[in-house]
């Protein structure tokens, strides 16, 4: 049985993944912003949380080169802790 190529991302499709990421960091900021959150406002920043922590550690098909080459990660990484601390 023969493995599956993986091809490498377009750089494109990497822009695209790291805008979707700003996405999710203005989900948790939104809801961070909230005087108090219930527990669906929860379960929303969990999932976008785990999404972040999932983008940052895509790799290229060689399974251990990170994806991202000049993006910054301040806001994702400051969303992530933000999103934990709300957890």
């Amino acid at each position: 049985m023969s493995e599956i190529q993986i091809p490498e991302r377009s750089a494109e499709n990497i822009a695209r993944l790291y805008s979707i990421s700003l996405d999710s960091v203005t989900v948790i900021d939104t809801i961070a912003a909230k005087s108090s959150i219930n527990d669906e406002d929860k379960d929303e920043v969990k999932r976008n949380v785990e999404h972040l922590e999932g983008m940052k550690a895509e790799v290229k098909p060689d399974g251990t080169t990170s994806i991202w080459t000049t993006e910054n990660f301040t806001s994702i990484d400051a969303a992530i802790t933000k999103g934990k601390g709300l957890l």
